[in-house]
């Protein structure tokens, strides 16, 4: 690298991941931070992000401003059955990766970063290899307990391997574990400064029991149709028990509206559906005594940041079952519980019962996960960045 351009006041990063909101997000908000840091010293930031034209990061990088461009990419498609792995799909996408690679490479020697960031996701292998290919300073971060594809296939090239959690570093490949630092994962600062009063105002909970216990449940920005089906179950004994904030998708309001309806009025208004959670997402989670949701990387760094209890329904559909794996890591130190498995309304009955009449059972769960959030997570990242560049 051109040490007298790094010397100066500039700083160049290229950024490397995305399809989905656990890989860009903590990518947007290392690079938020970084800026800021760089701001502080009276240094500027250059950030160009190479993505796929059909993942999240397209929409995300332009609206902050951030350069962005493409490569080709392959996409394997998992199965148990290895004959499955080489259908015709994977064969074929597996057929890009070299254009991709060469494409990549072409960027980043253009670009000549003083530290490519990679965060996951199938378009982070080609512009990880050539940042291998052009020497230039690797660094992954991986959001989840375990290494996710992309990120296996990069770590040898790695300069440093950022991971989310203490329990990573065992299952790293012994190659690399002197490269791994415990970073945790980046959240977005706001989530961190909610106020449960301005939740109660923005949704208009005025029928909100505020001395019992406020659950939030959340199936992500389409909500879920198994948490909705099972919060459905148990709605009348949740409602009982504690208010309700229930983010269930936008095509299921209506069809949980006309449910709710039928509820005593008492209960009925300890009750709030909503299809989407938005700029008060922060005030919602302050609000919050237990919160019901999927699992992801980015979920459990928000809760664990905060100290919420949580009851995790894992998608089983995830990239390498890593959801069940995040559920049952926190629940194996009493951080959360996990419902694995068939879930049913009594099993979230019974998870969540103690819970809910029992005060300092939620203190010592959110204790407990509290110690486990990182709300450093992203400065911690952005210092790694910044060693890495240097050597």
């Amino acid at each position: 690298m051109n040490t007298d351009r790094r010397a100066s006041a500039g700083f160049r990063l290229i950024v490397t991941g995305g399809g989905t909101g656990g890989h860009t997000y903590p990518a947007l908000t290392a690079i938020r931070t970084l800026q800021a840091r760089l701001a502080a010293e009276g240094r500027t930031l250059d950030v160009l992000w190479i993505g796929t034209e059909d993942g999240l990061e397209a929409r995300v990088a332009p609206a902050e401003g951030i350069a962005f461009t493409t490569v080709a990419t392959g996409k394997i498609r998992r199965s148990s059955n290895p004959l499955k792995m080489v259908s015709p799909a994977n064969v074929r996408d597996m057929a890009r990766v070299p254009l991709g690679v060469a494409q990549a490479r072409k960027v980043v020697a253009g670009f000549r970063p003083d530290v490519v960031l990679a965060t996951g996701g199938y378009v982070a292998v080609p512009a990880g290899l050539a940042a291998r290919m052009c020497r230039c300073p690797l660094v992954l971060h991986e959001q989840t307990v375990r290494l996710g594809l992309a990120n296996r296939k990069l770590a040898g090239s790695a300069t440093r391997i950022a991971v989310s959690s203490e329990s990573s570093l065992p299952l790293l490949p012994e190659a690399v574990r002197g490269i791994a630092v415990v970073t945790g994962n980046p959240i977005r600062p706001e989530v961190l400064v909610g106020h449960a009063d301005k939740a109660i105002a923005a949704l208009g909970l005025d029928g909100f029991d505020r001395r019992l216990p406020t659950v939030y449940v959340t199936g992500g920005a389409q909500g879920a149709q198994q948490i909705n089906e099972v919060v459905m179950g148990a709605l009348p004994w949740l409602l009982e028990r504690a208010n309700v904030i229930h983010q269930c998708g936008p095509a299921n309001v209506e069809g949980l509206r006309g449910h709710a309806a039928a509820l005593p009025r008492v209960l009925a208004d300890r009750y709030h559906v909503t299809g989407f959670v938005g700029p008060e997402l922060p005030d919602v989670l302050a609000l919050a005594d237990v919160v019901i949701s999927r699992s992801g990387a980015g979920t459990l760094a928000e809760l664990t940041a905060l100290g919420k209890p949580a009851v995790f329904l894992p998608l089983a559909s995830s990239a390498g079952n890593e959801q069940a794996h995040n559920a049952r890591h926190l629940q194996e130190s009493g951080a959360a519980v996990a419902l694995l498995g068939e879930v049913t309304a009594d099993r979230l009955r019974d998870a969540t019962g103690p819970l809910l009449t029992d005060p300092a059972r939620r203190a010592a769960m959110a204790e407990r996960a509290r110690a486990h959030g990182r709300p450093d997570a992203a400065d911690r990242l952005v210092d790694v960045l910044l060693s890495a560049a240097t050597g």
